[in-house]
């Protein structure tokens, strides 16, 4: 078994800014992503049976949705800034051809439809525990950068990931890319 998902990259150029991002907020009771990392997450496919690998595959070249551009900005908190669980990066542009196809095609072959509407985003780091002064101080970090502009990506190629969970962050490995016309 291994775990799946389906994603689309940050361009190189966007690492440091996202970087710059959490060291604005990143402290006690934060566990940040790697910024080397961050994605935005398409379709979690959980645990799957490598067997079932080649079907994936087959059900994602199927895609036939148009590249498109991405304005990628604004930070935010799931499931609200009252009690933040996610803290993430927002994500502008027509993902919805794509995440409609994907839940289409992969439903085929077993897997569920997400019932969540999707919001396009890239998560910066995961709650671990804030007491209520630093849920303040993590509040007042993040509001100036509800608008911060990270900048403009061209989603031209969708991937199926492998994540290997360690204890030092995830790893992921790129299994297949479907380009986007």
């Amino acid at each position: 078994m291994i775990r799946a998902f389906v994603a689309v990259d940050f361009p190189e150029e966007f690492h440091a800014k996202i970087s710059a991002i959490q060291s604005k907020f990143i402290g006690p009771g934060l566990r940040p992503v790697d910024p080397n990392i961050v994605h935005i997450t398409l379709k979690f496919l959980g645990d799957v049976d490598e067997a079932q690998l080649p079907e994936i595959i087959t059900a994602l070249d199927r895609l036939d949705c148009p590249s498109f551009d991405s304005r990628i900005s604004g930070v935010d908190a799931f499931p609200g800034m009252k009690n933040p669980r996610i803290i993430w990066l927002g994500a502008d542009g027509d993902y919805s051809c794509i995440h409609g196809q994907l839940e289409s095609l992969l439903s085929k072959i077993g897997f569920k439809k997400e019932p969540r509407k999707f919001i396009p985003h890239a998560t910066l780091a995961r709650v671990t525990y804030l007491s209520n002064p630093r849920k303040k101080e993590l509040i007042s970090a993040i509001d100036p950068l509800r608008d911060f502009d990270v900048g403009l990506m061209n989603v031209h190629t969708v991937k199926l990931k492998k994540s290997t969970l360690t204890p030092q962050g995830p790893i992921y490995e790129t299994l297949h890319e479907v380009d986007l016309p």
